[in-house]
């Protein structure tokens, strides 16, 4: 049920990122702003591409290095300006969620590991 919750959550985060992205410049618009698109739905393959898959830690480490690029992308669109100190904390907080929903995941994936042995 997790992986389902994680999934909507990240679908949340890509809809509101959808409207900060229209906030900046337009010289940005295909540069910073399709990289930060392409994180998103990155982030969101990896999810699907997660649960599906019965060996899950290399794929949950490739999620958790993809939302690191996207947290890393949203900070330097905040540095230069593009977006404003709301969009970036309340876009930050779905970041971060995500994260702890992956944390707890990876976590659950490693004691059913080691109560199997």
């Amino acid at each position: 049920m997790e992986d389902l919750k994680i999934r909507r959550k990240c679908e949340e985060m890509i809809a509101y990122g959808y409207v900060a992205l229209r906030q900046f410049p337009k010289f940005e618009r295909h540069v910073l702003a399709a990289e930060i698109r392409g994180s998103m739905w990155g982030v969101l393959r990896l999810i699907v591409v997660c649960n599906k898959r019965y060996h899950k830690k290399t794929t949950m480490q490739d999620l958790d290095a993809e939302l690191d690029l996207l947290r890393s992308q949203v900070r330097t669109a905040f540095a230069l300006q593009y977006i404003d100190l709301k969009k970036y904390e309340t876009w930050s907080r779905h970041i971060d969620e995500i994260g702890r929903m992956i944390g707890g995941w990876f976590k659950s994936l490693s004691r059913g590991a080691a109560g199997d042995a």
